[in-house]
């Protein structure tokens, strides 16, 4: 290191970012001392003070403004909103990339401290990435518009629906929102002209409603709403619904001509919410369906049948497909498995998961598992899930014996888990 231009120690020590490292390498040399200024991030972990009786504002302070060009800070150490406040005004210039541990929602009571460290953000407006951890929206930040603005991620944070619409329309351009682990959502609306990919993670009863615009859309994931709008002007590739906790009574997506990977997860959907999403995917590719039951509020039902022809030859270019329990046994009814003839194929199918939870209707299944091996000319792997089966009769027994007589028949591409 010693024998090296200063330009190409500047540059190397440059790329480091841990707090604690680069304090080190000012130590070493009075020439990696000088190269400090150069570096171009800085993140403090969580336990950066934890042996330090030193003012961690001051600290942080000093390595900030040591720097030159700072284009990412990460804080994961407590700070005060009044420092960071003059961190930030101090980088504003340079800095892109901002991400902050706030820890507003850990704390019993609310302090006036958390809106204002919200509110500091606003000093940066030249940011285009920007991650919150464990931060209270309960009232609307006072923030201008983050023209540059191309990605927010808000993760472990208790929303008020106002506030979060008013923290995002202050960033008109959005290619990537991300809200993981919220709390508080009751109705939220969504209008973004850029966005790309959208990743929203509600906590609570699963009774939050979406609505979404978005003409340049392509990756949807939304866990935790009972209803769904998406304005059908999209271009969506990337589609994974989930409501674990409660039911989803309506989803509105329109033509989706573009899919490719379609994910619907839950223990209660209404059948048309599936249906209409399943019509609308003729395109799709990949294909995940684990929903337990289906039904209109608090009924549940099991599935209507499911014709097995015309499903797969309403989805020719499906390629993966796994399909769980109640959906699996909706698929495998006597009056779709008698339109079977040497006609049909499924022409793209490479691989299939099923999960098998009973042995009602065992000989269907098994029938409809041979006739995916037989009419699936470019199956390359079936796995079949029968750990969860539940029955205390010995036909569970009998049917795992014929689920394995069957796998023994295919041992290429059957695998048993």
């Amino acid at each position: 290191m010693e024998a090296l231009p200063d330009a190409i120690i500047q540059y190397i020590l440059s790329n480091m970012k841990n707090a604690r490292d680069i304090a080190s390498c000012t130590c070493v040399s009075k020439r990696w001392k000088e190269s400090m200024p150069f570096i171009r991030s800085l993140y403090f972990p969580r336990n950066s003070f934890d042996d330090n009786r030193t003012d961690p504002d001051s600290i942080v302070g000093r390595m900030i403004s040591s720097t030159v060009c700072l284009e990412e800070l990460i804080i994961y150490c407590p700070f005060s909103h009044s420092s960071l406040s003059s961190w930030l005004l101090m980088k504003s210039p340079s800095l892109r990339h901002l991400e902050l541990r706030m820890d507003s929602i850990s704390e019993k009571r609310i302090s006036p401290e958390f809106p204002m460290k919200l509110d500091c953000i606003d000093s940066a407006r030249g940011l285009e990435t920007l991650k919150l951890w464990g931060v209270l929206i309960i009232q609307s930040p006072n923030w201008g518009l983050f023209q540059n603005l191309r990605s927010l991620e808000i993760v472990g944070a208790r929303l008020k629906d106002n506030a979060l619409m008013d923290a995002i329309r202050a960033c008109p351009s959005l290619t990537n929102l991300a809200l993981l682990g919220c709390d508080g959502v009751r109705s939220v609306s969504i209008e973004l002209q850029h966005l790309e990919q959208c990743r929203l993670d509600f906590y609570g009863r699963g009774d939050c409603s979406l609505s979404l615009s978005s003409p340049k859309l392509q990756l949807l994931d939304v866990q935790g709403c009972c209803w769904i709008q998406v304005n059908g002007n999209h271009c969506l590739r990337n589609l994974s619904i989930a409501n674990n906790a409660g039911k989803l009574y309506k989803a509105e997506l329109g033509k989706l001509a573009a899919l490719e990977y379609l994910s619907i997860r839950g223990v209660q959907w209404c059948w048309n919410a599936i249906f209409s999403i399943l019509q609308n995917a003729s395109e799709v590719e990949h294909l995940v369906m684990k929903i337990e039951f289906c039904g209109d509020f608090n009924k549940l039902d099991p599935f209507p049948e499911v014709d097995l022809v015309d499903f797969f030859n309403s989805h020719l270019k499906l390629q993966k497909f796994e399909i769980h329990g109640a959906m699996f046994a909706a698929l495998s009814q006597k009056n779709s498995l008698r339109r079977l003839d040497s006609r049909f194929s499924i022409p793209c199918l490479e691989e299939v998961v099923i999960t098998v939870r009973s042995p009602l209707n065992a000989e269907q299944k098994l029938s409809t598992l041979e006739s995916l091996v037989k009419c699936s000319r470019k199956l390359r792997r079936m796995v079949i899930r029968v750990s969860q089966m539940k029955s205390c009769q010995h036909s569970a027994d009998d049917f795992f014996e014929e689920i394995c007589r069957f796998k023994c028949m295919n041992h290429k591409i059957i695998r048993i888990e």
